[in-house]
């Protein structure tokens, strides 16, 4: 009995062993994080039984529900293609709390460094800044500029938190910097607001409305719970205001912002802007870069008005001004101004209609429309074209490709 006893004990002990080699890689913390609301991930069918929840058409589902909201209210309406933004991190005491795991200010660098890559990537045209509070202090912690790489990695050494939080001294810090770019620009500030108060010097208000003459456009995303505050700043400058309750939900409101919002109507005056389209030095150049006034060794853009040298594109030239651009970087703003309408889901009844003749393929990539049992599967078809996609290739065309295969292969038979 005892040498039974010592068996079971002992293989008891080795489970716990494997249990412990298998979650080995993860700390206590993380462990609970991924066990606990596992009852999230499965639903009830239409038979009572439950099963797991279909990501991917969850996720397809709420991917076009933003899409119309967003392109609701998008057509015949002027947009901003130049923006100037200013992203205002808040790196108090507040943003080390620990609600969001592992922490805050973990989160906000995570998902500032997806938005800065997909505002690039929108917006060719723009330029961002990154401005931070800590100690009741606004820094700014990056000029504005379009290198998102050398946004993102001062952003990564600078991720300390402690002190208070100041929401007028960053104020005054941005508003003083964006009244220095041209009248064409739209000038943006964007505020990531881990704090439940702000320690300021002076009246807000009035920093509130000298942002509003500026004509500058304020957005708020709080961390905690909604300040009247902040919702009075959005409300005057004519931005948005919006309280992330998880992780998830804070990187699909921070995306948000990735697209140029329609303009104002006071502020959304038409201009003729001067660009110039600099030629790319040869590789093995030396000259003194206007930007970092020091020679440099390598590729650089020369500007055809001055013929001084810039290190990146977009820019404007140090020496006279003009704004330097590639051709790209204009047709991938294009978008933006006539954008593709969205598709047209393929409801079960017309899949289920003996006399419909189903396409049996996806027009972009060939893949077959149906399920294991040949039942059709999910679908959406071009209101104009008529053809039928998948849902991958519908995501793909309208965040990336910006065109409609089926249509343009009509257009060009």
């Amino acid at each position: 009995m005892n040498n039974g006893a010592g068996r079971r004990i002992n293989g008891g002990a080795e489970e716990d062993d494997d249990e412990d080699d298998v979650n080995g890689d993860l700390d206590a913390w993380e462990r609970t994080y991924t066990d606990e609301r596992s009852w999230e991930s499965l639903q009830e069918d239409e038979s009572g039984m439950l099963r797991p929840i279909d990501n991917q058409a969850l996720y397809h589902s709420q991917y076009r529900r933003r899409l119309r909201s967003l392109l609701s209210t998008a057509a015949r309406i002027q947009k901003g293609l130049i923006r100037y933004l200013y992203i205002v991190i808040d790196l108090s005491r507040a943003a080390s709390e620990m609600d969001f795991r592992p922490s805050r200010i973990a989160v906000i660098a995570k998902h500032v460094e997806t938005f800065i890559r997909e505002f690039f990537y929108q917006n060719p045209l723009s330029q961002v800044g990154i401005v931070t509070i800590k100690d009741g202090v606004a820094h700014c912690l990056t000029d504005i500029g379009g290198s998102p790489e050398s946004h993102i990695n001062a952003l990564m050494k600078k991720l300390e938190c402690s002190g208070d939080s100041s929401l007028q001294n960053a104020l005054d810090l941005v508003d003083g910097y964006l009244n220095q770019i041209p009248s064409y620009g739209h000038r943006e500030v964007l505020i990531l607001y881990s704090a439940l108060s702000t320690c300021d010097p002076g009246d807000i208000m009035d920093t509130i409305q000298k942002c509003r003459k500026s004509k500058i456009r304020c957005s708020v995303i709080g961390l905690a719970a909604e300040m009247f505050i902040c919702k009075h700043l959005c409300q005057e400058t004519g931005g948005t205001y919006s309280v992330a309750l998880d992780e998830s939900h804070f990187k699909e409101l921070i995306l948000e912002h990735a697209p140029p919002p329609p303009a104002i109507a006071e502020f959304a005056v038409a201009n003729l802007i001067k660009m110039g389209f600099p030629q790319r030095a040869a590789e093995g150049s030396i000259s003194i870069c206007s930007c970092h006034k020091e020679a440099k060794v390598g590729a650089g853009y020369t500007c055809p008005r001055c013929k001084a040298r810039a290190c990146e594109l977009p820019t404007e030239c140090c020496v006279c001004g003009l704004t330097l651009v590639s051709s790209p970087h204009l047709a991938r703003s294009y978008h933006h101004l006539f954008p593709i309408a969205p598709f047209d889901e393929v409801t079960s009844s017309h899949l289920n209609n003996p006399n419909c003749k189903l396409q049996r393929n996806c027009f972009g990539c060939q893949q077959s429309l149906l399920d294991p049992g040949n039942k059709p599967g999910p679908a959406v078809v071009c209101p104009k074209c008529k053809w039928y996609f998948c849902l991958d290739c519908d995501i793909y065309i309208h965040e990336s490709l910006h065109n409609c295969p089926g249509c343009d292969s009509l257009r060009h038979s």
